[in-house]
């Protein structure tokens, strides 16, 4: 394969080690067809990664690790490399990891390699367990900053969080729901995709908040661990239904919305208001076709921004605080949605 970086380069970028790099760039055998194409990959993301850097500056090589459904971390990926070309005064090379489901014990194991390996730093959306937050002390000890995304770890040595105000968009979520629905009542369907995620925890104590303040009618019904993928979401809506003939609502926290959607199709039940998080690709086709009817927007790419300066500034000045950056929440309604990437 025809490349012009340094074999330990392409291994980092592929998660691989140089000698089977090496192995796979000189056609040697015993190099297995997915092999080739993790390192044929690999290449493809440093060439991409190389066109938006600057020609000056240090480049600081850091980790993206996320357990969240595929629509949101394509989401993420764009936001990262459209920044990564335009982030000044440096250069930053990323190196993705996405499940959709990652048992605490992996995601674990997959931040003690990283640390092994070593890396500038890391960004990382995890569920709050005290596995992965001595997991977090291990990477402070050994000099690499965590920034945390999205979701937070706060009782961690992570250096900073980038991310919305998560109890501040629960709020809104709640009071956009309880003016659309008034004094006719009734009852929300609050989905999570799990209850390990402080972030989350955060947008539904913030909803529940303002619900039980000011809307007293509204009653709240909770789905969780559906992991946000479309199959178990759906199953665990469809029986939230079933049991429950006045919910009339839905706050999406934690994503699966096609599925809670075809839930409500399938029992034949309308959907007074539906409120959602984040601008994918899912959600700007429902909110196009007016299946759903607010999405809360923040702009990853201001968090991906948040994140490459703090460990920018970590890696400059060792020890220096770096304060928490919160990116605003925007109301995205079909009449303002912004374009896509």
């Amino acid at each position: 394969m025809a490349h012009l970086f340094l074999v330990k380069d392409i291994a980092f970028q592929a998660g691989l080690s140089t000698a089977t790099v090496d192995r796979a760039l000189n056609g040697r055998p015993g190099v297995r067809q997915q092999t080739e194409m993790r390192v044929k990959a690999a290449i493809a993301e440093l060439e991409k990664q190389q066109a938006g850097a600057m020609d000056s500056g240090r480049m600081l090589a850091i980790d993206i690790v996320m357990e969240t459904p595929q629509r949101f971390s394509d989401t993420v990926r764009t936001a990262f490399e459209a920044e990564m070309a335009a982030f000044l005064p440096g250069g930053f090379r990323c190196r993705f990891h996405f499940a959709e489901v990652m048992k605490p014990a992996e995601m674990v194991q997959l931040l003690d390699r990283i640390r092994l390996r070593g890396t500038h730093g890391i960004v990382l959306k995890a569920p709050d367990v005290a596995e992965v937050t001595a997991a977090v002390a291990r990477l402070a000890a050994a000099g690499i900053p965590v920034v945390t995304l999205v979701t937070d770890l706060p009782n961690s040595a992570r250096i900073t969080y980038a991310g919305a105000d998560n109890r501040a968009a629960g709020e809104t979520a709640a009071y956009l729901i309880g003016e659309v629905l008034g004094n006719r009542g009734g009852k929300v369907l609050v989905t999570l995709s799990s209850g390990r995620f402080r972030g989350e925890e955060e947008r539904e104590i913030g909803f529940r908040r303002v619900i039980r303040a000011h809307y007293p009618k509204i009653g709240i019904t909770e789905i969780s661990e559906g992991h946000g993928t479309d199959a178990a979401t759906g199953t665990l809506a469809a029986a939230a239904l079933a049991a429950d003939p006045t919910i009339n609502a839905v706050y999406s926290i934690g994503g699966g919305n096609r599925a809670v959607l075809a839930a409500f199709d399938a029992a034949k039940r309308p959907v007074g208001v539906f409120v959602a998080h984040d601008l994918d690709a899912d959600n700007r086709t429902l909110l196009a076709a007016r299946r759903i009817g607010y999405v809360l927007h923040h702009d990853l790419r201001t968090d991906a921004r948040s994140a490459f300066r703090a460990i920018m500034s970590r890696a400059s000045a060792s020890g220096r605080a770096v304060p928490a950056s919160l990116s605003s929440v925007e109301i995205v309604t079909p009449y303002n949605m912004p374009a896509g990437d």
